[in-house]
């Protein structure tokens, strides 16, 4: 055994599978090994890293930053932590009546999210249930593991929160199960975690059009497709709707941890003070980056570069001739390819020996999630490597 896994095996929380490569260090699409090895990183960090590795205007961010002040606790504002609240709602539609609280992760966003929902009583205390899409995703911590639609993790960890209600993701059931009880639905705009699965045709506009009627508060877990990661600012957006409230994380600090849950309208007055917060929740250091990081995606049109290279991708990996290969799925640079047989793990062990980092949510889905910044060189080097991958897996 390397003596880095032996590092991870002896030193480290089994929470994890073991870990797949050591990285030292990287820049723009590119990692590198401690052996020197270079992998285009077609992963991003799971969605993440939206301007690559080492981008100089996250590096002069950070840098300014952390000779200035990096922590003064929620007892205090700070300029960074206002511009950015300032800038999510301006990007998210928000607009005036919208407010913004920061947290550290995705999963503490949907966590404050649940306790927005439980707020949610309706004017006669009625109002108990909430609902989320069987297969979904929404955190590891116990409210956010409520919300997730995958029984498989809920093992060992219950009784979790209660009344959370799993539906399909169909009109249908949101029809049969939106009712004057329900509280709020969460549901991702792409299913991310369940191999980058789409909602059906319509399925937002529903929701909202339900949610509206029956009171309930509609939020829309954009974690992994915010941030430009669609082809547009927020994947809710694609549909024309607005939501009540938004989770953010991910892709907003380019790597440096945050998290943010966006409030719409009459859901900015559900929190009163003392009912929730954060240590490091909304500290200048991550809000100063995150503010860089959405910056540069504006001024260097990265949300159109992401829906036309996602384009492309999807082309590319459409052309290629192999059984193995069913369908692409997703929406910009948040790629799903659904696979023939549950080879998916061997394909993904094949692309990092050939270095190219790709992930497999399942046994029959390859998910890509590259940086924002990707151009046709970087393509092309995937469609060679991600070939020669499927040839080898076949």
């Amino acid at each position: 055994m390397n003596e880095w896994k032996q590092r991870v095996e002896t030193d480290m929380m089994r929470t994890f599978a073991m870990t797949q490569a050591l990285f030292v260090r990287g820049e723009g699409c590119w990692v590198e090994d401690g052996a020197g090895k270079r992998y285009l990183d077609f992963l991003g960090g799971i969605a993440v890293n939206a301007l690559g590795h080492a981008h100089p205007v996250m590096v002069e961010a950070i840098s300014r930053q952390a000779a200035t002040l990096i922590h003064v606790s929620n007892y205090f504002s700070t300029p960074p932590q206002l511009e950015l609240a300032e800038r999510l709602k301006r990007l998210t539609g928000a607009g005036e009546s919208g407010r913004a609280y920061f947290c550290n992760s995705g999963t503490e966003a949907n966590e404050a999210a649940f306790k927005l929902a439980r707020l949610n009583k309706g004017p006669h205390g009625t109002k108990y249930k909430i609902l989320s899409l069987e297969n979904s995703f929404h955190g590891r911590t116990m409210g956010s593991l409520a919300l997730t639609g995958k029984p498989a993790l809920h093992a060992g960890f219950e009784p979790l929160p209660g009344n959370v209600e799993y539906i399909e993701s169909t009109i249908e059931a949101l029809e049969n199960a939106i009712d004057d009880s329900v509280a709020a639905l969460f549901v991702e705009p792409i299913k991310g975690e369940a191999g980058v699965v789409d909602l059906p045709d319509g399925f937002l506009e529903a929701a909202r059009r339900l949610t509206a009627e029956h009171g309930a508060l509609l939020i829309v877990d954009e974690i992994q497709t915010g941030a430009g990661r669609t082809g547009s600012w927020f994947g809710f957006q694609r549909a024309g709707i607005v939501p009540d409230a938004i989770t953010l994380a991910k892709g907003i600090g380019g790597g440096v941890p945050i998290g943010a849950l966006v409030t719409f309208g009459h859901a900015s007055e559900l929190f009163s003070p003392g009912q929730h917060g954060s240590t490091f929740g909304g500290n200048p250091l991550a809000t100063a980056t995150a503010n860089a990081v959405l910056g540069e995606i504006e001024d260097a049109g990265l949300v159109e570069n992401a829906r036309v290279r996602g384009e492309q991708l999807r082309a590319l990996i459409a052309a290629i001739d192999s059984p193995l290969i069913l369908e692409t799925r997703g929406a910009g640079l948040l790629v799903g390819i659904g696979l023939a047989k549950p080879v998916a793990p061997a394909v993904v062990r094949a692309a990092l020996e050939l270095g190219l980092v790709i992930n497999a949510p399942n046994d029959r889905s390859i998910r890509l999630a590259p940086p924002l910044i990707i151009g046709e060189a970087e393509l092309a080097e995937f469609d060679s490597r991600f070939r020669a991958a499927l040839a080898a897996a076949a």
